[in-house]
């Protein structure tokens, strides 16, 4: 087990789960900016894994990546995995303006390149990101860590809300998990950190929201989210993500919302410095898991059988009851 600078912290604890150590990397910067990654640890004929999310400083946090990798290929690795909690470039899925790139696929082909066998991730920013891997992926999801956080709370007069139309399959799979209906917003992008959402779609009058989505980074949508659901009498909302980034004016904008009661999200990105009342709940043991089941040749989709644990089978059941799952 490998880590970059991105987040040592969350890779510390996937090791403690796992119950093996660490292994050392030396990470260095020439005169000239560019980057240098050694492997501190014989990696000849091993299962090695990079636990590397894509965080800012987003670039250095791939070129790190890719230079382990590519570290462990020479160093004669048997099979390499890079584990990224947080897959920065998932948000370049398609072409939405003349003559840019998908961002996405190429950064694919990049890992894929350099040496990766196989690739471990968590919630995508859009399904078909999954498909622009050349290398096997192991795609898993933080819905339930996150469903844990509210089963012991009183859901009564409750609403799930996406805040746009393609997070609405997760969700869906959310407000189930939570025996809640479900609501969306028709939201248009108009740049990076601007956004304008039309109309909610579902019932939500004078309820109480739990607004999912799958990343927050500046915030903007889940403020313009909230001022359409304050019109159809929407007086309070916790807010959930997986992949807490909360750049920019986020923090600022979110924790002094009137609206908001909680803000809830996972250890894939580092939490922001500053802001104790954040709840963030662990991926760790999920992702040691699925570590785990692929050393040894499991199923890692079986985690999920059902999403819901009243309808797993018994040997995931006590699954979902350790990670919430």
């Amino acid at each position: 087990m490998f880590s970059g600078s991105a987040h040592a912290t969350l890779a510390d604890a996937i090791c403690r789960e796992l119950g093996v150590s660490l292994s050392a990397t030396h990470i260095s910067r020439f005169s000239n900016d560019c980057l240098q990654v050694q492997l501190l640890a014989n990696c000849r004929q091993r299962d090695v894994y990079i636990v590397q999310p894509l965080v800012p400083p987003t670039q250095d946090s791939l070129m790190e990546l890719l230079l382990m990798i590519d570290a462990a290929r020479g160093a004669s690795a048997a099979m390499i995995t890079a584990v990224i909690p947080h897959f920065a470039y998932a948000r370049s899925d398609k072409k939405d303006a003349s003559r840019v790139s998908y961002g996405g696929r190429l950064v694919a082909d990049l890992i894929a390149t350099a040496g990766a066998d196989r690739v471990l991730t968590m919630n995508l920013h859009a399904p078909q990101v999954h498909g622009f891997f050349s290398v096997p992926v192991d795609h898993l999801t933080a819905l339930g860590v996150l469903a844990d956080h509210f089963r012991s709370q009183d859901l009564a007069g409750s609403v799930v809300v996406s805040p746009d139309l393609g997070n609405a399959k997760d969700a869906t799979q959310f407000a189930r998990l939570l025996g809640l209906p479900v609501a969306a917003g028709s939201k248009r992008r108009l740049a990076d950190d601007r956004v304008v959402i039309d109309s909610i779609v579902g019932n939500v009058t004078d309820r109480r929201a739990i607004v999912l989505d799958d990343e927050i980074a500046t915030g903007g949508s889940i403020v313009e989210l909230l001022d359409r659901l304050a019109d159809q009498g929407v007086t309070e909302a916790a807010v959930a993500c997986t992949h807490g980034l909360f750049g920019g004016q986020a923090v600022e904008r979110l924790r002094g919302h009137p609206m908001i009661t909680e803000v809830i999200t996972t250890d894939t990105v580092p939490a922001p410095r500053g802001w104790p009342e954040l709840r963030v709940r662990s991926v760790a043991e999920l992702i040691a898991e699925a570590i785990t089941r692929i050393h040894e040749g499991e199923s890692v989709s079986s985690l999920f059988d059902g999403v819901d644990p009243t309808h797993a089978p018994p040997r995931q059941r006590s699954l979902f009851d350790r990670v919430g799952t």
